[in-house]
């Protein structure tokens, strides 16, 4: 091949890489770049930006509507405070607190558990619910029972499945310090608690850990499973805004102070936790 054409060849392809990469540049920088926004700021431009999970008590579709505590719970504060709410369930909790950090999302509209470490991360609201961390198991079968879990200190030498991320975590580690022996922690990025449930449910895995609530939520789908067994005592849990977002969070605890109040919310409550 002449010199002369290679020469060609080489600067064209250099030519086209530049063009490429001068592409994607533009596009990187077309992206919208999100900061935190406190009350003044979110009252201004009329949306509150949410993110929540998709489970039973949260946020969820029933005969094609959207439901869940969290849901309607975050609506009525939009709907008092004249704003379009724009939700987004996520189901990663890393996701979840990373929107909340960089600003993708105002409020962090499921129910947390408050734990210092979090503290470190989100200011959370007057606490909402109470719950607790439950073993998730099947009930006792014929030829099976030496996998049924009695108490903790069974749970010495197996498996349980997580969220990853989740703040049970901490939780378990303390567990393993209290009964001086090894637990394997297994965290599950591609699903949701429910599915956690299903799984057990369905023998594909033999232990999981998830909030009560939304355990007790679908124990009608899997009636095999057993939740009796406590992972954690019973735990405030709350909603969360960036730690900039400080006049946010008044506004939340005002509004929440007041509205728990109200018969509508004693309505709400009974729907999901009767």
């Amino acid at each position: 091949m002449p010199r002369k054409h290679t020469l060609c060849l080489i600067a064209g392809a250099a030519i086209a890489c530049i063009a490429i990469v001068a592409l994607f540049s533009e596009k990187k920088e077309d992206e919208p770049k999100t900061v935190p926004r406190d009350y003044p700021e979110i009252a201004k431009s009329g949306v509150l930006n949410a993110v929540t999970e998709y489970n039973a008590i949260s946020y969820h579709v029933k005969n094609d509507t959207i439901a869940g505590f969290d849901y309607e719970l975050l609506h009525a504060f939009a709907k008092e405070k004249k704003l379009r709410l724009e939700i987004t369930p996520e189901m990663s909790f890393e996701k979840r607190m990373e929107g909340i950090g960089t600003g993708k999302y105002d409020i962090l509209a499921t129910g947390t558990v408050v734990t210092t470490r979090l503290k470190d991360s989100l200011l959370f609201t007057r606490h909402i619910l109470l719950s607790k961390q439950v073993l998730v198991q099947r009930k006792k079968e014929k030829g099976k029972d030496s996998l049924y879990i009695s108490s903790q200190l069974e749970l010495g030498g197996k498996t349980l499945h997580v969220i990853e991320g989740s703040p049970s975590l901490l939780r378990i580690h303390n567990l393993i310090n209290e009964i001086a022996d090894t637990i394997r922690i297994r965290q599950v990025k591609e699903y949701g608690p429910e599915q956690l449930l299903a799984m057990v449910a369905g023998g594909d895995i033999d232990y999981a850990v998830c909030d009560e609530n939304i355990a007790l939520a679908s124990l009608a789908a899997f009636p095999n499973l057993d939740i009796s067994k406590d992972i954690s005592f019973t735990q405030f849990y709350a909603w969360g805004v960036n730690k900039r977002s400080a006049v946010l969070l008044d506004s939340l605890n005002r509004w929440l102070d007041r509205y728990m109040q109200t018969e509508e919310y004693g309505r709400l409550y009974k729907r999901y936790f009767n």
